[in-house]
């Protein structure tokens, strides 16, 4: 196994190497996708779920604890929603006396949301960073979660190891979990993924090419396989350049780079580096599929995804939750997932893969906050870690990556052939109104992919939302 390299943010130091021990492993990004991501991946809005209490299972070393009923509220993503029912139900046979009323929808926020501005909150909330919505960022910059550094410090439960010793190495270490950059975590990280690009690797075998590693090989493999009529490239939705970003900044620059971008440094956007990515997307939105742009949205980005399954288009931005989100999708005879990360920017770099997590907290204003916490803290035992697996959503616990079977094996090998593993995400700050920046920055790809807009708009655009962003961070 090489050594894995790994690039997170902090606020004020780097990630050490040793992050990655197991971080090698869905959204509306879309992240899943945040328009692009389990959490982010567009999705059509389901009815939210409350299934029946599940019989209480006998168990001789649970202790009795008062009837109570928890709220939880989680988002259904790539991975589908029988697993949260079963993990629910695991965890009241577990909990004598305790009840989860379970709220799961596809668009969590627009269920949620309305009761929350009433002041009715569910004491936990899964939904990761990245949305549309951006519903986690909000109450982030209102100071509306309450801390969990005091959950890894909890016993998970029916199990004697801490919860931070079940939580690889790294994943606490980063904005992405603790968001003000104060050392005091937030967010508890759940089902991460490594990002990158999906091809179909039956294709490169029947037409004998090779898998690039540099964009010059890229750009080369765009032009052969245009004289074929298939186009190199398509996407989602806009918003699953939120990890292709995060992975081509870091290759660009380094860690030290990367970390100045997501805290909105002076100028940074205008740099030499940050402009190479900037005209590194336009170009390949040169070699884009031409019917991406009007299906990037949430009622037709399986369209777009369907270009690979056809060999239509040959790379696809995503993660892990992308082949069982496509699993009855129809498919070119020889098909066969390949996966692989985002090209080095610069010559002799190696690729980068942005390993993506989704999140989940607990309301400052929740009413039932020390079970909220017990449920957190189950969620990185081993029996609500092997529900989550048969979905294929794989939590950041030590070990986990060792049962690993089949595509996933793949995919979660990533960062042991090479890659570079990217973590973290924008610094919170406070509110500024008419501010998004990861709809400025990957939501403007359309226009770009379209010609509507230049890159030297695009680049003014980001680097005046990072001057408003800086302004008012905490």
């Amino acid at each position: 196994m090489k050594s894995k390299k790994v690039i997170s943010l902090f606020l004020v130091t780097t990630m050490a190497a040793t992050l990655l021990a197991g971080c090698g492993g869905s959204k509306d990004t879309p992240t899943a996708p945040a328009d692009n991501t389990a959490a982010n991946k567009p999705a059509d809005t389901a009815p939210a779920d409350t299934p029946a209490k599940a019989p209480e299972a006998d168990n001789a070393d649970a202790a009795p604890v008062e009837e109570q009923t928890l709220r939880v509220a989680a988002f259904e993503g790539g991975y589908g929603a029988d697993m949260w029912s079963e993990v629910v139900a695991a965890f009241e046979a577990s909990h004598p006396g305790v009840t989860v009323e379970l709220t799961i929808d596809k668009k969590l926020e627009d269920v949620i949301s309305p009761a929350m501005k009433a002041g009715d909150y569910p004491d936990v909330v899964h939904l990761a960073t990245g949305r549309e919505a951006a519903l986690t960022e909000t109450l982030t910059k209102e100071n509306a979660l309450l801390p969990l550094t005091d959950v890894l410090e909890m016993t998970v439960p029916g199990e004697s190891v801490k919860v931070k010793d079940k939580i690889i190495p790294g994943f606490l270490d980063t904005l992405a979990t603790n968001p003000y950059g104060d050392g005091v975590t937030y967010y508890a990280p759940m089902f991460y993924s490594p990002c990158g690009l999906f091809y179909n690797a039956g294709l490169f075998k029947e037409k004998g090419w090779d898998v690039p590693t540099t964009w010059d090989e890229m750009w080369a493999l765009g032009d052969t396989a245009k004289a074929d009529g298939i186009a190199l490239f398509t996407y989602p939705t806009t918003g699953y350049f939120d990890a292709f970003t995060y992975a081509t900044l870091s290759s660009a620059g380094g860690s030290e780079f990367f970390d100045s971008c997501m805290t909105y440094e002076d100028g940074i956007w205008e740099s030499e580096n940050a402009t190479k990515v900037f005209e590194l997307i336009a170009k390949l939105g040169t070699y884009t599929e031409g019917t991406t742009v009007a299906n990037a949205n949430n009622d037709n980005f399986t369209k777009n995804q369907q270009l690979i399954l056809d060999n239509k288009a040959i790379f696809c931005p995503n993660g892990t939750w992308l082949p069982g989100e496509m699993a009855e999708a129809p498919r070119a005879d020889g098909f066969e997932w390949g996966f692989m990360a985002i090209p080095a920017v610069n010559a002799g770099g190696e690729g980068c893969s942005f390993c993506w997590f989704e999140q989940m907290w607990i309301p400052a204003a929740a009413q039932n906050q020390d079970m909220a916490k017990e449920f957190v803290a189950y969620m990185y035992s081993d029996e609500a870690a092997q529900i989550f697996a048969k979905s294929t959503a794989i939590q950041p616990i030590t070990g986990v990556s060792d049962s690993l079977e089949g595509d996933n094996k793949m995919f979660y090998s990533i960062y042991d052939n090479g890659a570079t593993a990217v973590m973290g995400g924008f610094a919170s700050t406070a509110p500024v109104e008419g501010v998004n920046m990861l709809d400025t920055l990957c939501g403007t790809v359309n226009s770009i992919v379209s010609g509507d807009k230049t890159v030297a708009e695009w680049q003014a655009a980001v680097e005046e939302a990072s001057d408003k962003l800086r302004a008012a961070m905490e």
